[in-house]
């Protein structure tokens, strides 16, 4: 248990932070599901959701919630298979 008050305020905010994040990456897992789906069912919308989940993985990877590379190596496989079924 924390002792001083500035342990206990840390401990509350890594507790909200840890939520956040948590929040964030399952949103972010779920768009790049949702995109693989519709790559799957060859869905004319699928160039509006690529851009939002590039979107996503730029913003993810800007707050720290994933690295840049795996950001960009996601975009690029992804943009690999959008262009193989288009």
């Amino acid at each position: 248990m924390a002792h001083s008050d500035s342990a206990r305020k840390r401990i509350r905010q890594n507790r909200s932070r840890n939520e956040r994040n948590r929040a964030q990456r399952s949103s972010l897992r779920a768009a790049i599901k949702g995109l693989r789906t519709a790559l799957a069912g060859k869905t004319p919308e699928v160039q509006k959701q690529l851009s939002g989940v590039e979107s996503r993985l730029d913003k993810a990877a800007k707050t720290g919630l994933i690295k840049t590379r795996q950001a960009s190596r996601l975009k690029a496989r992804l943009k690999r298979q959008a262009a193989k079924t288009a």
